[in-house]
């Protein structure tokens, strides 16, 4: 981890997000998307413990090519000072050991060589001459490490290729299925969750749980083999040096717990801090012009320089005390270097132990904690998984829109009879929106639905639409209940403008096309014509090519509403709905729109939502709604000179 992070891997940042049913996610994850790796998963754990193992041995390894250097340079200056007192030219008999030379020195003599060069000495043949280093053995000792270094190499890099493949296919399987179970959702949960909520566990926590199976499923197998086999094999070089070791690691976890524990709280107000200081920057930034229109700029200011300075605090006090954990365990590594050192020394010069041995033991011991680490660290990075894919599960087991088995279906050519009978619904239970709602529109009908903000004139068209089911009463088109038809039958029947635009990324043809798959250009064109959209199309630098991003700056509210409108005139379906659909565009065009969806609504049932009455004067049919109820139903001239709530609508509206 860099500087900044939170100290060596990981340890001292924030405290992981805790999971509510660690247990039953977890079996969620292996039941629902791991078992149908578990072959792979298998071959995946073996490879990653034959990759550690191999890493294991090299230490030992090199430790016996320095004993080979060792011994070779320490038999020839015991050949030396054995054979300093001997005449030039005297060969030794064949087979004269170097124990037979020792036991003929004069005792003062021999114990003046340490014991470590007596017991090399005493395997050493002299009638070959002056022992050396056996360079044969020393590249043998190479090759195998070479090799083993490979081995581990390959081993590892199938497993990060193996388990990258299960990894992406179980995220795309997660991504598949939540893209689907958005598509299945009532409306209601989006209107009672925020969409940045729905957007989060898509994106982060999908992503969370990819980098962890990725990278902490095997780590975890490797850290536990990398613990066992470095302890096995430190006991194979000395159990006392071995003591040491296991006397330091105790001191080296009581300190790392300590400082966790004292960083911890400001982490989590750093974190705190952080998620304020986000929400005022996005707040004044968007509302720029509002703060800066009611001088707000100072208590502005004052609120995040208040909120930064208490991040500035636990973030330095955070850092500080993670800062610290890497010295103070380098310290104590170090002291326990230094009783390696002592000990090991010791017991070389009593022949207990090579001079090999103690080096391969200080790159166990100094590979000893890493993996000790690496296991807390997972630990703490498998709790914020788990958390993650909690989030995941839970918005996969929320309740789905019903869509009931279609008993009927509508006739190939719908004539488009709209039937509302007694209708009531209710966002809140306890709160209706719709009471006791009736009407009926005859085919090709221009219904035009008004009334003051809060009245219910969407819920109604939510409701034909089927984004949300009936409480009690009926809704049929001709003649049919749609509660007896498939969702999709129904909406297929309906064009739809909205007052809010939508358009995705990508060309302003595939946008319009968008309401009919596999458009022709020309039908596309005719479409933005009759929009009265083409000319502005036709002024852009790429026409009909070009290619609108997400927040779609480049053209005007109005141009995008226009093309929602050719969308809509594409789809050609049997009816329309227009909800305030020429709310973003001027005067002029909306004149011209008007005359275009006269054309458009010929002979086809439209129900329009309007506020601005001058839109909908031409209408056949005019229900004026108030608290959920049709309090008034007529054509314009019969209403205005009814002089009730829709004269009173027209007449603030128009009066001089």
């Amino acid at each position: 981890m860099g500087p900044g992070r939170g100290g060596p891997m990981g340890i001292g940042k924030g405290p992981a997000p805790k999971p509510k049913h660690f247990k039953q996610t977890l079996r969620t994850i292996w039941t629902d998307y791991l078992r149908t790796h578990s072959v792979m998963l298998i071959v995946v754990i073996i490879l990653a413990i034959a990759s550690t193992v191999f890493m294991v041995l090299t230490p030992k390894i090199l430790g016996d090519m320095t004993n080979e250097v060792v011994n070779g340079f320490v038999a020839g200056q015991a050949y030396d000072k054995v054979t300093e007192h001997l005449p030039e030219g005297i060969h030794l008999p064949a087979g004269t050991m170097g124990v037979d030379l020792l036991d003929k020195m004069p005792a003062a003599q021999r114990d003046a060589i340490p014991e470590a060069q007596r017991v090399a000495l005493g395997a050493v043949d002299f009638s070959q001459g002056r022992p050396g280093i056996d360079y044969g053995a020393l590249a043998g000792i190479g090759l195998w490490l070479i090799a083993l270094y490979i081995g581990s190499s390959v081993f590892a890099y199938i497993q990060s290729y193996l388990m990258t493949n299960i990894t992406q296919a179980i995220i795309y399987r997660m991504r598949r299925d939540l893209s689907q179970k958005v598509n299945r959702m009532p409306l209601g949960y989006f209107d009672k969750h925020p969409f940045g909520e729905v957007i989060s566990r898509v994106t982060n926590d999908i992503e969370t749980i990819g980098q962890s199976l990725n990278q902490s499923a095997t780590q975890i197998i490797t850290s536990i083999v990398t613990i066992v086999g470095i302890l096995i094999m430190m006991l194979t070089i000395s159990w006392q040096l071995t003591l040491l070791a296991l006397v330091i690691l105790p001191v080296t976890m009581i300190v790392v717990g300590i400082i966790v524990k004292l960083s911890q709280k400001y982490y989590m107000g750093q974190q705190a801090n952080l998620g304020v200081i986000d929400g005022h920057v996005e707040e004044i930034f968007s509302g720029h012009a509002v703060m800066r229109v009611y001088n707000g700029e100072k208590k502005s200011i004052r609120k995040f320089d208040a909120t930064n300075h208490e991040l500035y605090e636990n973030g330095w006090r955070s850092q500080f005390l993670s800062g610290l954990m890497m010295p103070i365990m380098q310290f104590i590594s170090n002291l326990g270097f230094v009783g390696v050192a002592v000990l090991g020394g010791w017991l070389a010069l009593n022949g207990r132990i090579s001079i090999g041995g103690i080096q391969a033991f200080i790159q166990y011991m100094n590979q000893f904690t890493q993996p000790i680490m690496q296991t807390a660290n997972v630990a703490n990075v498998l709790q914020a998984t788990v958390a993650a894919a909690e989030r995941v599960f839970e918005f996969l087991d929320e309740p789905e829109e019903l869509d009931h088995a279609a008993t009927e279906k509508l006739p190939v050519n719908v004539k488009g009879e709209v039937i509302f009978d007694g209708v009531n619904f209710e966002y809140t239970k306890g709160k209706p929106v719709i009471k006791d709602f009736s009407a009926r529109i005859v085919p090709g009908q221009k219904v035009a639905i008004v009334g003051p903000t809060g009245a219910g004139k969407t819920t109604i068209v939510n409701l034909l639409m089927r984004f949300y089911d009936l409480d009690s009463g009926s809704i049929s088109i001709d003649s049919k209940d749609v509660a007896n038809l498939g969702r999709s039958d129904v909406r297929r029947q309906f064009g739809m403008v909205l007052q809010d635009t939508w358009l995705f990324h990508g060309t302003i043809a595939d946008n319009i096309a968008y309401g009919k798959l596999g458009a022709t250009r020309k039908q596309i064109v005719a479409a933005a014509k009759a929009a009265h959209a083409d000319h502005f199309i036709s002024t852009l630098p790429g026409g009909y090519d070009t290619v609108l991003g997400e927040e779609t700056d480049s053209i005007s509210e109005g141009e995008k509403q226009l093309l929602t409108i050719a969308r809509a005139m594409l789809a050609d379906a049997p009816m329309m709905i227009l909800d305030e659909a020429t709310s973003s565009v001027d005067t002029r065009t909306e004149l011209l729109i008007q005359k275009a969806m006269e054309k458009l609504t010929e002979g086809r049932t439209s129900f329009v939502i309007a506020h601005r009455l001058s839109t909908i004067r031409n209408a056949d049919m005019i229900l004026v709604m108030k608290d959920g109820n049709i309090v008034e139903q007529g054509n314009h001239n019969n209403l205005v000179k009814a002089g009730g709530v829709y004269e009173a609508l027209y007449t603030s509206q128009f009066s001089e």
